[in-house]
């Protein structure tokens, strides 16, 4: 059996999330791929939202934080950083939002990919107070 490169690893992870599998059963798998590739932003960013989805901002953080230091462009490391700051009482909130505002004003693509992973969020945790706060900030 020939083993998984870590962009087939994230691409499976990723199907598994979309197909309703639980944060707690995901999370080992995105944890393993970002200790095997330390830069990979976006496994980064995976580990910070499932943190989230599990209410544990405090574990959120770190990796939303290093997502964005990865990979500063990539619109949803912002979204999620902006969650685990307002879930933490972190500081600097706002320039995350506006940052995301502006890319998704000039790209239709991203506005669509953030709303969806939005109501993706709020789907799986209905009363996410911090995310709902995030909608409507983009939204304005």
């Amino acid at each position: 059996m020939t083993e998984l490169t870590i962009e087939q690893r994230f691409e499976k992870g990723f199907e598994r999330y979309d197909a309703g599998e639980a944060p707690e059963v995901l999370l080992p798998e995105f944890l393993e791929i970002c200790r095997l590739d330390p830069k990979n932003a976006a496994a980064w960013s995976c580990v910070a939202w499932l943190h989230l989805l599990r209410d544990k901002p405090d574990l959120a953080l770190p990796a939303a934080q290093r997502s964005v230091k990865i990979d500063h462009r990539n619109p949803q490391a912002h979204v999620n950083l902006a969650i685990a700051l307002l879930s933490t009482g972190g500081k600097g909130v706002r320039k995350h939002i506006e940052l995301v505002q502006k890319v998704m004003d000039f790209s239709d693509e991203v506005k669509v990919d953030i709303n969806e992973n939005i109501e993706d969020g709020l789907k799986r945790k209905p009363d996410w107070k911090e995310l709902q706060k995030v909608k409507k900030w983009l939204s304005e």
